[in-house]
C-alpha cells in the first residue's frame, strides 16, 4: 500500500539546487562568509589531527590499504599515502572520531569531517587554487546542511546519523563544483549521492559510526566523478515521491533547501566546539568547570546528589549510564559531569578509556538525575550539586561557550589547532598549517595545504 505520507510537489528542489552550485561564483561570497571558510577548515586540521592515531584510525588505515589504488593523496598526522578515494574516507574519520569537530546548530550536522576530505584529497590529484577550493568548500556545506533541515528533526529523531547521510551530499556538490559539472551532471551526482546515504545513530561510542563518516567522504567524491564520466541519475533525487527528503523525512520542507539561496549562509550557522563530545554537554561542562573552580575539592567528596536541568535532547541523547570506553563517554552525562568537577578540565584526556574506568568518577555519576525543560534552548543548563549538610550549589550557563553567541575566537582556534595537534602525536608544525590556511584565498595550490598537515616522512 502506498505511503499516504509521501506527497509530490511542482517546485525542482534538485534542479535549482544543481544550478546554484553551478552558477555560483567567488565575486558573490561576502567576505565575512570567506573567513568563516578559513575558521571551519581551521578547525578541521585541529580535529583531525587529534584523532590521526587512534585506535580506530590505525585498524582503517591496515584494512583500506589493502585496496588502495595509488597513493596520490596524503592522510593527516600520518605518513601513509593512499589514493584519493581511501585518502577522502581515512581523513574523515580521523576528524570525527573524537566528536571534537563542528556543529551545524539547527541540525546537529558536523559538515566539515565529510567534505574538506574529499577537497584536499582532490586537490592533490589536479591543480586547484585557493579561491576554487574555498568556494566548493562554502556550496558544500550549503548543500548538506539545507538537506538536513528539510528533513529535521524527524531524520536524526529517527535514528540516521545525519553527518553521514546528509555530509555525502556535501562532498558530491563540492567535488562537482571544482570538476565544473554540469547542472544535469550535478544533478546526477545528488542521484548517486543519495543512493550512497546511510549511517545509524546506533553506532555512535562505536568504531563503527566512523564508517558512514568515512563514506560519506568518498561516496560524494564518487558520485561526482561518476557523473563527470556520463553516470547518470534520477531527475528529482531529492523531492520525487521516492526521493531522498521522502524517504528519509517525515512531512519535508522541500522549500528549506532552496528557500534565500545566495542570501543565507548555513556556514554563518555553523560552531566550534570547546570540549570533546556532543555538542549538548557543552553548556553542561561550562557549568560544572565553574563549580569545581570555586568549590574546595574535600567539598565535592560530600555530594549527595546532582541535578541536571536542559533541553530534553540533554537527556535523550547523553543519559548513558555505565558506560566502558572513552568514546561511550563523549556521550555521557553521567561521565561529562563528575570529570569536570572532580578534575577542573574537559579535554581528550578527560575523555578516555583510563578516565572512564576511575571508580570515584563512576560513583559520582551514579548521583545525577536529569530534569526536562523544553524552554532551554541546547545551549543551556543548570547544575545544581545538593550536599549532604543540605546546602546546595548551583550554576545556570545560559549560553555556552562555543555556541553562535559566544563563538571561540579565531585565536582560540589556532590555540585548538596546537592543542590538539600535540594530542595527535604526529610531528606535524602546527605553526606553518595555520598561516597557510589563514592565506589559503592566495594559494595556487592546496595540495601543497594538504601536505603540510601529514606526518613528517
Amino acid at each position: 500500500m502506498e505511503n499516504t505520507k509521501k506527497t509530490t510537489r511542482s517546485s525542482p528542489v534538485s534542479t535549482v539546487l544543481a544550478a546554484f552550485i553551478g552558477d555560483t561564483s567567488w565575486e558573490q561570497i561576502p567576505g565575512r562568509i570567506r573567513h568563516e571558510v578559513k575558521r571551519s577548515v581551521l578547525n578541521y586540521f585541529a580535529v583531525a589531527l587529534a584523532g590521526c592515531n587512534d585506535p580506530t584510525l590505525d585498524r582503517a588505515v591496515r584494512t583500506y590499504a589493502r585496496f588502495s589504488a595509488g597513493s596520490a593523496a596524503t592522510l593527516v598526522g600520518r605518513p601513509e599515502r593512499m589514493d584519493m578515494l581511501n585518502a577522502a574516507a581515512l581523513n574523515a574519520m580521523s576528524a570525527n572520531v573524537y566528536d571534537y569537530d563542528e556543529t551545524h546548530i539547527p541540525t546537529i550536522i558536523h559538515p566539515i569531517s565529510p567534505l574538506a576530505p574529499a577537497l584536499f584529497a582532490l586537490s592533490q590529484s589536479r591543480p586547484l587554487s585557493g579561491k576554487d577550493f574555498m568556494l566548493a568548500f562554502l556550496l558544500g556545506v550549503e548543500a548538506q546542511c539545507r538537506i538536513g533541515v528539510a528533513i529535521s528533526p524527524f531524520h536524526y529523531d529517527r535514528g540516521w546519523h545525519i553527518t553521514s547521510t546528509c555530509g555525502v551530499f556535501g562532498s558530491a556538490m563540492a567535488v562537482g563544483k571544482v570538476l565544473k559539472l554540469s547542472h544535469t551532471q550535478l544533478r546526477w551526482a545528488l542521484g548517486s549521492a543519495a543512493c550512497q546515504a546511510g549511517g545509524l545513530v546506533e553506532s555512535l561510542g562505536t568504531m563503527s559510526k566512523s564508517v558512514s563518516v568515512g563514506n560519506a567522504a568518498r561516496n560524494g567524491m564518487l558520485a561526482a566523478l561518476l557523473a563527470q564520466d556520463g553516470f547518470d541519475g534520477p531527475a528529482r533525487p531529492l523531492e520525487g515521491v521516492n526521493g531522498f527528503l521522502q524517504v528519509f523525512g517525515d512531512a519535508p520542507d522541500f522549500d528549506a533547501v532552496i528557500r534565500n539561496l545566495g542570501e543565507e549562509w548555513e556556514i554563518a550557522k555553523v560552531a566550534y566546539k570547546p570540549y570533546p563530545c556532543g555538542v549538548v554537554l557543552n553548556p553542561v561542562l561550562d557549568a560544572c568547570l565553574a563549580l569545581s573552580a570555586r568549590i574546595e575539592p574535600r567539598r565535592l567528596d560530600a555530594i549527595e546528589s546532582i541535578e541536571l536541568t536542559g533541553h530534553p535532547l540533554l537527556r535523550q541523547r547523553t543519559d548513558r549510564p555505565n558506560i566502558k570506553t572513552g568514546r561511550e563517554s563523549q556521550v555521557s552525562a553521567q561521565h561529562a559531569v563528575p570529570v569536570a568537577l572532580l578534575r577542573g578540565r574537559a579535554g581528550l584526556d578527560a575523555f578516555s578509556d583510563a578516565a572512564v574506568s576511575d571508580p570515584k568518577l563512576r560513583a559520582l555519576g551514579s548521583l545525577l538525575r536529569f530534569q526536562d525543560d523544553p524552554a532551554y534552548s541546547i545551549d543551556s543548563a543548570k547544575v545544581v550539586l545538593r550536599f549532604r549538610d543540605q546546602t546546595t550549589e548551583q550554576e545556570h550557563v545560559q549560553m555556552a561557550r562555543g555556541s553562535l553567541q559566544r563563538p571561540l575566537t579565531d585565536d582560540e582556534l589556532e590555540a585548538k589547532l596546537r592543542d590538539l595537534c600535540r594530542y595527535g602525536r604526529s610531528g606535524c608544525d602546527a605553526g606553518p598549517l595555520i598561516e597557510a590556511v589563514w592565506t589559503m584565498e592566495d594559494a595556487e595550490d592546496m595540495g601543497r595545504l594538504a601536505a603540510l598537515a601529514a606526518a613528517p616522512g
